[in-house]
Order: structure tokens, then C-alpha cells, then sequence
């Protein structure tokens, strides 16, 4: 098999904030995987917050090259996982996006799943409380259920919750990105839970031993995400929240994100597909498997000016993979202007 690789510049709508950093674009690779006549593509979305970029994630898979062999039904065997878990998973995705294209299936039916998983969230970048409520208010009737970026360390985030609510009843989930203390937990935790927030993402810094006393007495669901990128952290996972957050570009594909959430079921815990900032080539692999997820946050194609991989269908606030096999999604022909 023949693997190259290109760093591609995603442009977004809006400029996007969360706790730790603010962004107007995101540098993807784009992985493209011949075999005989069929291509597979995949996307990874390097993650910063664990020491990845582009480039080196596009030096991770000239690097692997020689491992693929000519077999695109072989095992994938990219060595233990560890770093530069984006690239891995973009190799993963066109795996996946190759064999579906040899069989003439999407990946979805390949993999034995239905295709339709619950609702996506939208995301409702961190700003001042007026603001972030005006941003809900634009996307009434579009979307299901929304998730609140909090953090902000200015006292405030109650307050951003509150003034969201006082202008939708829609589900309600907020996602701090660690920024959080355990006292400011306790503080704010009781007071979202009077406001119909379902549950909380990654309140505080990961590896904090506070974990397990706040899930202890967290009045909502608490859902690990920057604690949570493998399997092998599962079960330490179950000790410090309900529910985990899986992510292709932490996990490094879809194979291990299936077997993360086959983990998390037999330890009783809640699971979340999450994503980062992506065209629609990452968002179509995450598609493939929202129906094994309770909760589903795939919204990083529709925060991008210009999608250039267009395919998955946002249907009645659900992100849809294609019935075309492999991953359903094609590149867009640039505009001659």
C-alpha cells in the first residue's frame, strides 16, 4: 500500500474559545492510503494540549509507511499506543475508508452498526455571559441539545449558564477543559444541577487525585475527557467520573475507540463521541459509530467556513455517515475563482 500525507488549513467561522486558548484556524493531516485502484483517506486533527501539530503528525505517518504492508485487511499494528494518537488515527480512518470502498460498503455496515446515532451538541464557545446566551439563541430549532464552554476564571461561569437557560430549554451539557479547582467545583456544581445541566465534562486538571471525591459527591454526571485517551485508561477512568469521552484523535481510530467503549459499558459507564476541530473527512470516521455513544458532540465540520469534504448529512440535528461505502465523504472541487 502507498501512504502519503498533507497539512491542510481549516478556516473557521468564528473565532473559538475555550478555557486554555483561542483559534481562527486548525491545521489537519490528510492521509491518503492507495491500494491497486482504490484510495482511502483519513484526517487527523493533532491535539497541542498533548505535545502534537501538524507537522508531526504528518512525520508520524511517512514513518510508518513501512509497516502497512499490501494487505489492506491485515491487522493495523502502528506499535502500543502513545504519541501522536492523531496521526494513528487517521491511518486507522483510511484503513477503514479503504476496505469499505474494496467491499462496496460504508464503514458503518462493515462494522455491523446501525447508522444513525443520538443528536450532535453544538458548541457554544466561552465568552461573557450575554454573548454565549446570544450564540444559543441563533441556533434555536437547528440543534438538539447544547454544550457550553466554561473555565474562565472570572466567577462568571454560573452566570453563563444561567443567562443561556433563561433563553432555551434545550439539554444543556458544559465542558470546563480542567480549568476548574475542586472548591469551585463544589461551588458551581449544585447551582448547574438547579439549572437542568445534564452533566459536566473534565472539571478539573487531569491526573488531579481530587477525581474521586468530586465524583463522590457531584449532585450531576461527570464525564472524563483530557483523563480518558486509551483503553488502558478506562478502568482508572471509572473511579473519577460516570462517563468517559472518546475521541478519535485521542484514542488513535475507530478500533480503539470501539474497544474503549466496550470497556466502559462492562464497567457502567456513560459514553460521549466527542471531536476536535475537523473537516468532514474526521467527522464522517466519528460518524461511523455514534450509535454505540449515549451522548454525541461531532459539530467540528459545522463551526469551518467552508467544509471541504462534504458528505455527512446534518439531518433533524443528527450527523448522518453516508450509505456510499468507506467513510461517504468526497473532496470538494475548489472554486477557478
Amino acid at each position: 500500500m502507498e501512504v502519503s500525507a498533507r497539512i491542510v488549513t481549516l478556516e473557521l467561522a468564528e473565532t473559538f474559545t475555550i478555557a486554555r486558548e483561542s483559534q481562527d484556524t486548525a491545521e489537519v493531516v490528510q492521509v491518503e492510503l492507495r491500494h491497486a485502484d482504490a484510495v482511502g483517506y483519513g484526517e487527523a486533527a493533532p491535539i497541542g494540549r498533548y505535545a502534537e501539530s501538524a507537522q508531526s503528525a504528518q512525520g508520524f505517518v511517512e514513518e510508518v509507511v513501512s509497516r502497512l504492508g499490501n494487505d489492506p485487511w491485515a491487522p493495523l499494528d502502528l506499535g502500543e499506543p502513545g504519541a501522536e494518537q492523531a496521526a494513528r488515527s487517521a491511518i486507522d480512518a483510511a484503513l477503514h475508508d479503504l476496505r469499505g470502498k474494496l467491499v462496496g460498503l460504508p464503514v458503518w455496515r462493515l462494522l455491523g452498526l446501525p447508522r444513525a446515532g443520538p443528536p450532535t451538541s453544538w458548541t457554544v464557545w466561552l465568552g461573557d455571559p450575554d454573548d454565549m446566551a446570544r450564540r444559543a439563541e441563533r441556533v434555536a430549532g437547528r440543534f438538539h441539545r447544547l454544550k457550553l464552554k466554561l473555565g474562565g476564571r472570572d466567577g462568571l461561569d454560573v452566570d453563563r449558564v444561567r443567562a443561556v437557560r433563561g433563553l432555551t430549554d434545550l439539554p444543556l451539557q458544559v465542558d470546563v477543559n480542567e480549568y476548574w479547582s475542586l472548591d469551585e467545583a463544589f461551588d458551581a456544581l449544585p447551582e448547574l444541577a438547579s439549572l437542568g445541566v445534564q452533566y459536566c465534562e473534565q472539571p478539573l486538571p487531569q491526573g488531579d487525585p481530587a477525581g474521586a471525591e468530586l465524583k463522590r459527591r457531584s449532585p450531576i454526571p461527570i464525564f472524563v475527557d483530557e483523563d480518558c485517551h486509551t483503553l488502558a485508561d478506562v478502568a482508572a477512568c471509572a473511579e473519577l467520573g460516570h462517563g468517559i469521552v472518546v475521541k478519535l484523535a485521542k484514542s488513535g481510530g475507530i478500533a480503539e475507540a470501539i474497544r474503549m467503549i466496550s470497556a466502559a459499558r462492562a464497567l457502567g459507564l456513560g459514553v460521549m463521541l466527542g471531536c476536535m476541530i475537523e473537516s468532514g473527512l474526521g467527522i464522517a470516521a466519528g460518524c461511523q459509530i455514534a450509535s454505540l455513544c449515549d451522548h454525541v458532540d461531532l459539530d467540528g465540520n459545522l463551526l469551518l467556513a467552508h467544509d471541504p469534504w462534504p458528505g455527512v448529512q446534518f439531518l433533524d440535528g443528527v450527523q448522518l455517515p453516508s450509505h456510499s461505502p468507506g467513510l461517504g465523504v468526497r473532496q470538494a472541487v475548489p472554486d477557478p475563482r
